[in-house]
């Protein structure tokens, strides 16, 4: 590859999950350290180059990162970019096919190839960066990968044709990144991966994500870890103990169960049946009273009929799953479920989906009025208008629930962590004053 002259400055534009945002950040890091000026989701003014990091999950994922590339495309022959460059998941997937529709794109990069994207801004690769990174998030928190890839062979995802076979951080050097990471002024740190319960098996032959929580929350001047994308299949039950003992753990677990019908189940691979992911929840919330569980569902898998959606209604209902998100089934060219079709109109789809959030809506309100005139351990992640905004324990970056501030005597500073009387909620909010 032809090494080019170093620009001066880089528009970096993420699209998708925390997992390419700590992909961006890494490589923000990286050329910043050569003393290239980088600005992520900001003023591109002044950028010679505009690097689009794409997202090939699901349909409307890629849609928005070829509008995306259009409209940086748009900009340079406005002459705002000399070069536009692709990476990440969609330009893994269908490189060659980009390549033939894109022609204007100057280069096409995948998930593991930011040393070739180095080389080709002209910045040689130095291995004392190997944990650079420039934190994009506010300052307080941040998004830890544990593990790159997966080993799982769920039927609806095109994740391990695009990121591989799972391969796991060593200990060691997470822990090295997540010191960094508080030096810089992170408090919070979120856990990630494609299944961050496989942590470990692959350099070290058992599942590890126990020692690693446990190795994390010894870091002096991390108040909150959190942790993401947990698969309900083998999960490791040590894990609970870990985070029922830890008082730096959040008592919070993301665990996507993605479905509760046995056969459908069975159908999307996910290796549990309908009882064993009953049982395993029991033994979540009894291990661990007061825990808070995150979980995604997929509505309009091939054979989901009214029957089985009536079962997944039933178990959101029973549940009573303090967070939910719910996605449409969007079939996935490659993956073993594709053959099956797509048979359920894309209405009725949303109709589902609309009346799973209608439920949980009611639900989170029923959980946020028992908050009401408790005291409760807030970090504060932004002012808006007027009000302050933070988060609880219980409540995830960007996706959870937020406490909103009322007026009080104590200006609050963003970052800080405050005790708050909650004096109201609604279906998705707490308000309160800080006491």
């Amino acid at each position: 590859m032809k090494t080019r002259t170093k620009p001066r400055k880089v528009f970096i534009t993420t699209l998708g999950c925390s997992k390419n945002l700590v992909d961006s950040e890494k490589l923000m890091g990286k050329l910043a350290a050569h003393g290239i000026e980088v600005v992520h989701e900001q003023d591109p003014k002044g950028a010679q180059v505009a690097i689009i990091n794409t997202c090939g999950f699901i349909n409307d994922a890629k849609e928005e990162s070829v509008d995306t590339i259009l409209q940086m495309l748009e900009a340079k022959k406005q002459g705002q970019f000399e070069r536009v460059i692709v990476m990440g998941c969609l330009s893994q997937r269908y490189r060659s096919d980009l390549l033939k529709e894109l022609p204007g794109v100057d280069a096409f990069f995948g998930v593991d190839e930011q040393l070739e994207i180095l080389r080709d801004l002209g910045v040689d690769y130095r291995k004392e960066l190997l944990g650079e990174r420039t934190i994009t998030t506010p300052k307080h928190f941040s998004y830890l990968k544990i593990a790159e890839g997966c080993d799982r062979e769920c039927s609806f995802c095109a994740i391990p044709m695009i990121r591989g076979k799972n391969i796991s951080r060593p200990v060691e050097e997470l822990v090295f990144e997540a010191e960094q990471l508080v030096n810089k002024g992170v408090k919070e740190l979120n856990l990630i991966a494609q299944d961050t319960t496989w942590y470990g098996l692959d350099i070290y032959k058992k599942r590890s994500l126990a020692k690693l929580l446990n190795k994390l929350s010894d870091v002096s001047g991390l108040e909150w870890i959190r942790l993401h994308y947990a698969y309900p299949h083998g999960f490791p039950d040590d894990v609970l103990d870990v985070i029922r003992d830890k008082s730096n753990i959040c008592k919070y677990l993301d665990i996507p169960l993605q479905h509760i019908n046995s056969d459908i189940l069975r159908g999307m691979r996910r290796g549990v049946s309908r009882d064993q992911s009953i049982k395993l929840l029991d033994t979540i919330r009894t291990k661990i009273p007061g825990i808070h569980i995150r979980t995604t569902l997929i509505v309009g898998f091939p054979g989901e009929g009214d029957k089985e959606f009536q079962e997944l209604l039933e178990f959101v209902k029973n549940q009573h799953f303090e967070r939910l998100g719910v996605f449409t089934y969007s079939p996935e060219e490659g993956t073993p479920a594709f053959p099956l079709g797509d048979k359920i109109p894309e209405k009725e789809k949303q109709a589902r989906m609309e009346e799973i959030m209608r439920i949980q809506s009611a639900i989170s309100a029923e959980h946020n009025r028992t908050k009401v005139n408790s005291v409760i351990k807030v970090l504060i992640d932004s002012k808006e208008d007027d009000v302050f905004v933070g988060r609880t324990e219980f409540d995830s970056p960007e996706v959870d629930n937020e406490v909103i501030i009322t007026s009080s005597e104590t200006q609050p500073v963003i970052g800080n962590f405050y005790k708050v009387l909650i004096t109201d909620s609604d279906s998705f909010d707490l308000v309160g004053q800080i006491v």
